[in-house]
């Protein structure tokens, strides 16, 4: 009996190892919105990407909508000066501004956009889309963004 106890505490102690090595990367690692913003950075001006297409970059093919609710998250500083992200930047996957945020509208998406050089038709919709789609960032480099965080 002695023995099954012994057994029995080393799978304990073994297990709480385990769980706090667990705890203690996930808790090291950038959350979602963090990395949202870090490969929207990356963006270059003039061109777009697509709320999905920043989910898969990131491994969460199915994540676009919260993407979504990253960019909506952000906040300009307290000066009024604009976010250090370009959220303007990405659009949804028909090249459509489909932004619904309380503090930058579709239609200060669709002038920052313009100012990029990007033409924006009267039902906010990308024109040439495909020529301004970004082609996003290869594994190596998301891993070096996410490494850096």
């Amino acid at each position: 009996m002695q023995k099954v106890s012994t057994v029995t505490n080393s799978s304990k102690v073994l297990f709480l190892t385990l769980f706090c090595i667990l705890i203690n990367k996930t808790m090291s690692q950038p959350n979602f919105y963090d990395q949202v913003y870090a490969v929207v950075r990356k963006i270059p001006r003039g061109s777009v990407t697509s709320y999905g297409r920043v989910a898969r970059m990131l491994g969460r093919p199915r994540a676009a909508r919260a993407v979504g609710y990253a960019l909506n998250a952000l906040k300009d500083d307290k000066d009024g000066a604009l976010t250090d992200v370009p959220w303007q930047r990405v659009v949804n996957h028909v090249g459509r501004i489909s932004i619904a945020n309380r503090e930058h509208s579709a239609h200060q998406q669709a002038d920052l956009l313009r100012m990029e050089g990007i033409q924006i038709d009267d039902a906010l919709r990308l024109e040439n889309f495909e020529q301004h789609l970004w082609s996003g960032l290869s594994l190596f480099e998301i891993d070096d963004i996410l490494s850096e965080m």
